[in-house]
């Protein structure tokens, strides 16, 4: 007769409890890597606009941008209330390149005719047909979402009304988004470019009165330092709401916004840091506008991706201790 611990049932238990430990180690380790779903750096063409939207895709890819978001300014993607390019251009690209179009973003601020808050019947035709194209062209794609805004009003006409035609457009759009599987992310504009939606509790006002599944926000770190907002109030007050960021530096003391990262005076490992610990795991996209970059805009996101990837090491140091 064998003895106990050379039996098959304590064998048996052994393997069972090698096994039960391993499973403990892989759910430690899945959720380690769960917490460590960082947010993805993403390039935009803002700043390419004197360079072809190849030359975008191809610097891009070569920095280590995994994803793009698509500015339809007309050189490098043309797109009205009637037509637009073939989605078969930005395919190409993708497949050249290696990279995925994750978002479009519309022209749509003032002088752009596509005011979500624009009057009259025939301008509204015309800004609800150029943004069913946008969802068309992003489902097509297969991108995320879709920026809005909320549109402006002029200043001689009273914002309240220019509001509520913003709400009624927007619940339009939003429900032919859900129609078509795309989200909408609606990003706060600063006060110089619109009165209606310019900080983190407006926002939350908005999406509530649209009351539309489709309709997410985008945090732009720009609009959220002019409005003295932070991180941590867009993920207090709009939570799971908050779906895509546009993600700039900011000089705070002259409040220029939209800077490629360095050249402002935002801390970008606390930043990145307030995204990861919120679970945030949408796309980051490094949207520069200052004509400053117009010239070697890739120098700029190369600055960006370096300062990215030193914040995401700092991170993983501080988890450590």
């Amino acid at each position: 007769m064998r003895g106990v611990y050379g039996s098959d049932s304590y064998a048996a238990s052994k393997r069972r409890l090698r096994t039960c430990k391993k499973k403990m180690v892989n759910n430690r380790m899945k959720e380690r890597m769960e917490e460590w779903i960082a947010p993805s750096l993403t390039a935009m063409n803002c700043h390419h606009r004197f360079f072809t939207l190849e030359e975008f895709f191809s610097s891009s890819a070569r920095i280590g941008f995994g994803g793009v978001e698509i500015w339809t300014s007309p050189q490098h993607f043309y797109m009205d209330y009637s037509q637009n390019e073939s989605v078969d251009k930005l395919r190409r690209l993708e497949d050249r390149y290696h990279i995925k179009v994750v978002g479009i973003c519309p022209e749509q601020t003032n002088p752009k005719p596509n005011n979500i808050a624009v009057n009259g019947q025939a301008a509204q035709k015309r800004v609800f047909s150029y943004f069913k194209r946008a969802i068309d062209v992003a489902r097509a794609i297969g991108a995320k979402q879709v920026v809005v805004t909320s549109g402006w009003a002029f200043l001689d006409e009273c914002p309240d009304e220019a509001y509520s035609r913003s709400i009624r457009m927007m619940r339009r759009i939003a429900e032919y988004a859900g129609e078509q599987q795309v989200m909408l992310a609606i990003e706060a504009l600063q006060p110089r470019e619109s009165l209606l939606v310019n900080s983190a509790d407006d926002l939350k006002r908005y999406v509530d009165e649209v009351a539309c599944p489709a309709l997410g926000v985008c945090l732009d770190t720009g609009a959220m330092t002019r409005a003295g907002d932070t991180i941590e109030d867009y993920f207090t007050i709009l939570g799971k709401s908050v779906i895509h960021a546009h993600f700039v530096d900011v000089d705070c003391s002259q409040m220029v916004t939209h800077l490629s990262w360095g050249d402002g005076t935002r801390d970008m490992s606390e930043d990145v840091a307030d995204f990861i610990n919120y679970g945030y795991k949408g796309s980051l996209s490094v949207e520069v506008t200052s004509r400053s970059y117009f010239t070697h805009p890739y120098e700029a996101d190369e600055r960006s991706m370096a300062l990215y990837r030193q914040a995401l090491g700092r991170y993983d140091a501080m988890d450590r201790i």
